[in-house]
């Protein structure tokens, strides 16, 4: 993900973040005053009713029961005349809490009290989670191709009806939404709108919060001491059956996103080259239309003696070093041309070659004197041949 991607989701949950305390701000601080309020009044009533009792007495009692509330206790309960199935502890409610850790639900309305337990809850939790991990993916597979599977008689009967394959694919994934909110969000709303004596609200709220893993722990089911201890373990095995569909239903929606993006990506590469080519066309015309380009600047030529302007009275030159060349007939071998060198002291050489050479070939160039033509320094000094030559041996007398 690029960064300036990142940046803007970051920004947009930001923003989704502050809308979201600003909404739960104005509708639950007149509550919590008006219970703050309650609690005032009614504390005032009771020392009224009761002068005998101090208020630095009740207020220590009040924090007690909270206290002791928070810790699991039940007020509607005694421990000298209860039984053991209506403890926070018995072993349906020590289930439940378990699978609530593994989960990572944690409602939070039993927590633990005592340092052995919570050194036990750390390690419990980082074996548990990843195990958990591991279960829910492969029961979300086996819960997801079921449902597929049944899915697919659908759409068979569908294509014999000659419906159109887009339109039956659209139909599939809404039948599988709808099987799947059938059975673990409607159908659960009405057994703990039941079992636990909720309205519609109250147990939709619960499914939906507890099925995200949110787990507030305001509505948790099996709280009651009347009902049976195995009502929290089969609570428990509905929350892993939905909490598989739901992740079959993410994954279903990741797949679709990356065939989304993978297609966009493709549609991107096409249009690219497509826009790449209608460019190269539109060049290739231009340039056709504006005529043949200008040739590219020769390299820099050193100045010659030849290519110097004639003294007056002279006579031109037929062709000059550099000029174009007549070219040459095809039964005649034509002798090596040689090019200006970059080096000073082979120009010269240069131009006593390319004279010769551009004489044989017919063009008449102005030769200069004898006595005054350069050395070559690229030739050897001839020997003198002759009588000059004798006289240069030492003759003994």
């Amino acid at each position: 993900m690029r960064s300036t991607t990142l940046l803007a989701l970051l920004a947009l949950v930001l923003l989704y973040l502050v809308s979201g305390a600003l909404v739960f701000q104005a509708l639950e601080q007149p509550h919590e005053q008006q219970v703050q309020k309650k609690l005032e009044d009614g504390r005032d009533k009771f020392l009224k009713d009761y002068p005998c009792v101090s208020q630095e007495n009740l207020t220590k009692f009040i924090k007690l029961v909270a206290e002791a509330l928070g810790g699991g206790a039940n007020p509607d309960t005694s421990w000298t005349n209860s039984s053991n199935h209506s403890s926070a502890w018995n072993l349906g409610s020590a289930f439940f809490f378990s699978g609530t850790i593994i989960t990572t639900i944690g409602y939070g309305n039993t927590a633990l009290q005592t340092d052995a337990g919570r050194l036990f809850c750390i390690f419990y939790a980082l074996v548990g989670i990843p195990l958990f991990g591991m279960l829910l993916a492969g029961v979300g597979d086996r819960l997801g191709s079921s449902l597929r599977r049944g899915i697919g008689h659908i759409e068979a009967i569908f294509l014999k009806w000659h419906v159109p394959p887009g339109l039956v694919r659209m139909l599939s994934a809404v039948l599988f939404l709808l099987i799947g909110c059938l059975l673990f969000v409607l159908t659960p709303t009405f057994v703990f709108s039941y079992m636990e004596s909720w309205s519609k609200l109250e147990a939709i709220y619960f499914v939906i919060v507890t099925l995200t893993t949110v787990g507030f722990g305001d509505y948790v089911p099996g709280t009651d001491p009347g009902q049976n201890s195995a009502y929290q373990p089969l609570a428990w095995f509905w929350i892993l059956f939905g909490l598989a569909y739901f992740a079959s239903v993410l994954t279903t929606i990741g797949n679709w996103l990356r065939a989304v993006s993978r297609r966009t990506r493709a549609e991107m590469g096409g249009l690219t080259a497509q826009a790449a080519s209608w460019t190269g066309t539109v060049t290739a015309r231009v340039t056709q239309r504006a005529g043949p380009s200008a040739p590219p600047p020769e390299k820099e030529q050193p100045i010659l003696p030849s290519s110097l302007p004639a003294p007056p009275g002279a006579a031109e030159p037929a062709c000059r070093p550099g000029s174009p060349v007549p070219p040459k007939k095809a039964e005649t071998p034509s002798p090596p041309t040689a090019s200006a060198l970059d080096y000073p002291s082979e120009n010269l050489a240069f131009i006593d070659e390319s004279s010769d050479t551009q004489s044989e070939r017919g063009c008449s160039l102005p030769r200069a004197p004898r006595g005054r033509r350069r050395p070559n320094p690229s030739k050897k000094p001839s020997r003198p041949r002759g009588p000059a030559r004798l006289r240069d041996k030492a003759v003994p007398v």
